[in-house]
Formats: C-alpha cells, structure tokens, sequence
C-alpha cells in the first residue's frame, strides 16, 4: 500500500485527487473545530454565540461532504469514520433546529446536541489518526472511540446544569423550585 506521510500523520494514498480531497476535508474540519470551540467559550445567547455555532455547523456540512467523497474511495477502510461524520453533522444541524424553535426545554437538546456532535467529530479525528498522534498512539484502539465521550459528557452535563434555561421543567432559571 502506498501512503503519504504530513505532519507525522499517514494518509493512505499517493493519488493527488486523493490527497486533495483530505486537503480539503481536513480544511473544513479545522474551521469547524475553531467555531465550536469559540461557541462553547462565548457567553450563550449573545450574537458571537451564534455566529460561532452558524459558522460550525455550516463547517460541519463540509466535512460530512468531504468525508462522503472519500468514504466512496475507501468505502472498506473509510465507512465507520464516514458514519461518525453522518452523526456528527445530523446532532449539530438538530442542535441548530432545536435553537431556532425554541420550544420548552429547547436548550437542553441544543447543548447535548451540539456537544455530541463535536465529541462525535472528535472521535472521528481521533479513531482516523489516534495511531500516528503522539501519547495517542502508545493507546489501545478503544481509546480512541472512547476518551473523547468520557472528556465530553461531564462537560456536557456540567453544561446542562449549569444553563439557566436548562433547569429542569417545574423549576425555576437557578434549578430551585419557585
């Protein structure tokens, strides 16, 4: 098999459109990454908050499509990594649909939909490239499906906790019963 090497990580191929089509996918990726994380940090409701998750799910669009083309190249190798792509983007556009009807107890589908799609964007980078990522590497494979969900959901939880919107129905915005 032959393979190009960036960066300390293999890629699978020498094919120039191949290797394109990662140049663009990985592009995506990294602007999706950005926005998420600007999202995540940026005091909710505000326009930057907004602005930041439009920005990574229109991102998210790109490397579900990306990934799309190159799961076809390498449908044996690339169909797991393209089926986390399918969650990631359908749990970030959900996020973005719950937010944007805002009905009652809208915001706690948004945070754990929006979290579970970056963490599940995450794992796709981690499950491609955990093997050639220092400290990662010296890992078992299950690592590399699994850290970033036990990273994730008490950050997420943490998250929904914490919202003051996201308190449970019946309660008022700081969880106390009115």
């Amino acid at each position: 098999m032959s393979e190009t090497v960036v960066a300390g990580i293999v890629i699978p191929s020498t094919s120039a459109i191949f290797l394109a089509g990662v140049g663009v996918h990985v592009a995506f990726a990294l602007v999706a990454v950005a926005p998420g994380l600007g999202a995540m940090l940026s005091p909710k409701g505000l326009r930057r908050h907004r602005r930041f998750g439009r920005l990574y799910v229109w991102a998210l669009t790109g490397v579900v499509a990306t990934a799309a083309a190159l799961a076809l190249a390498r449908w044996a190798e690339d169909k797991a990594l393209f089926v986390l792509a399918l969650i990631a983007f359908a749990a970030g556009w959900y996020g973005r649909w719950a937010q944007r009807r805002a009905w009652p107890g809208w915001v706690r589908h948004h945070i754990a939909a929006m979290g579970g799609s970056y963490v599940t964007m995450l794992t796709a980078f981690y499950v491609d490239n955990g093997r050639s990522l220092p400290i990662w590497r010296s890992l078992p494979t299950i690592a590399y499906w699994t850290v970033p969900s036990l990273v994730g959901a008490p950050i997420i939880l943490a998250a929904m906790l914490r919202h003051p919107l996201a308190a449970r129905p019946g309660r008022g915005p700081q969880g106390r019963t009115p």
